[in-house]
């Protein structure tokens, strides 16, 4: 077994053999991938599970995307947490988009091994996409009085999923400067609450609702 793949399993016991078969499958992708272009660190590809793959699920353990609801997973890098959200919840819609082709690519390479048939990859600045999301999915593009403008417009009101429609970003560090000139309602998960492994120690999902 992969390391810390295990941590998948335990954190979330309830997968299908067909989701577990397609998270074991994103180990050789991106070690492959990775030779080639640069989407994560060198040093971090090792540890694919924990700092990728179970980070961008901590949206999981805490939010619950309904059936049919559109996601946008703005600036996705090399898919995430767009891909590993979109294996987990099999019924949502997810747009990835970044300005990279080469990282698109690569995602799109991702979604077609997989099979993924309720997700597609765009190069598109976010800034210039069409159409409107419920959520908002994002992992530490810039900060956050940079990014609520660049998809404020993307996000339609309402509770689509049962909370407020709107951002949900992963960060780490102390966030209490940029969250102080925020406009938007927000609450702050510590994912150290759930996950308990020494790398989500300062690791937060700040969930912005459009009201």
């Amino acid at each position: 077994m992969h390391p810390h793949f295990d941590l998948i399993l335990k954190y979330f016991p309830r997968l299908s053999d067909v989701q577990i078969e397609k998270f074991a499958m994103l180990w050789d992708f991106y070690h492959e991938k990775n030779t080639k272009i640069n989407l994560i660190s060198r040093k971090d590809i090792d540890e694919l599970y924990l700092k990728h793959v179970l980070h961008s699920l901590s949206i999981a353990h805490v939010f619950d995307f309904k059936p049919g609801i559109h996601v946008l997973d703005a600036g996705t890098g090399g898919g995430f947490p767009g891909i590993p959200l979109s294996i987990y919840f099999e019924n949502t819609s997810f747009l990835l988009v970044d300005s990279t082709a080469k990282k698109i690519k690569v995602v799109n390479e991702a979604i077609s091994l997989l099979g993924l048939n309720n997700v597609s990859a765009v190069r598109e600045r976010v800034e210039s996409l069409k159409g409107q999301f419920d959520i908002v999915v994002s992992r530490a593009v810039t900060n956050l009085q940079a990014f609520v403008p660049w998809v404020a417009n993307k996000i339609r009101m309402g509770k689509a999923s049962g909370f407020h429609n709107g951002i949900i970003y992963l960060k780490g560090g102390d966030l209490t400067e940029e969250l102080r000139a925020q406009p938007w309602p927000y609450a702050v998960y510590e994912i150290s609450s759930f996950f308990h492994e020494p790398f989500f120690e300062t690791k937060k999902i700040v969930h912005l609702s459009k009201l």
